[in-house]
């Protein structure tokens, strides 16, 4: 089975949404779908895919503003870490203090905590848990795809001033990333381009000292 993902470019934060199918299903799962329900709706039905469930790195303000609409169209539940309570909480604060109209905060119908394995219809992810940005952030690796939300970014990684951030957490985050998971797997981050960890080692400022640090 070869795993498709597109990525729709959503809200004025230019956030990265990603719709994940098999070849030879139409079972689809969303990731991260932050704004512009209507960009992602447009997709799904272009290809005849039938999404079975929405899956979040974290609950930052730009990563869930279609989350409630997609999950009341298509019936499907929510999957949140439980440690993005508070941050989740905070979306409507977040809205109003970034000037912008928030939509109804999505109800998380599913928490987990644990890393390891989650299957999800017939996807099965890999979770990892991965503070820093955000106190419940969490890397998502099915096949050779990683969904990392803001952990990490092609030539940066993600920032820890905003509440609930932890600069120290992060670093240790991105060890066990590196420790944990295939070099040359495809990262699909929040924002900006598809990388790979072999790429940032040998590129990324942030990352380039933590080699010495790797198992």
């Amino acid at each position: 089975m070869n795993l498709i993902v597109e990525t729709v470019k959503t809200g004025p934060f230019q956030e990265n949404t990603f719709i994940g199918w098999n070849s030879n299903s139409d079972g689809a799962f969303l990731v991260d779908p932050g704004d512009d329900a209507h960009l992602i709706i447009d997709v799904i039905e272009r290809n005849s895919i039938t999404p079975k469930a929405i899956i979040n790195t974290h609950a930052h303000l730009d990563h869930i503003g279609a989350v409630q609409h997609l999950k009341e169209k298509y019936k499907i539940p929510f999957y949140l870490h439980t440690n993005e309570k508070m941050i989740l909480e905070m979306y409507e604060a977040s809205c109003k203090m970034f000037g912008i109209v928030s939509n109804p905060r999505p109800e998380v119908d599913i928490w987990f905590k644990n890393e390891g394995e989650l299957i999800i219809d017939k996807f099965r992810f890999n979770t990892l848990n991965t503070p820093g940005h955000t106190p419940g952030g969490t890397c998502l690796q099915i096949q050779n795809h990683i969904f990392v939300g803001d952990t990490i970014f092609r030539g940066s990684v993600g920032r820890t001033d905003l509440p609930g951030g932890d600069s120290t957490l992060l670093e240790s985050s991105l060890i066990h990333l590196l420790n944990s998971m295939d070099h040359d797997f495809t990262i699909h981050s929040g924002h900006g381009p598809d990388t790979t960890l072999s790429y940032e080692l040998s590129k990324n400022p942030f990352l380039i000292p933590l080699k010495n640090k790797l198992n």
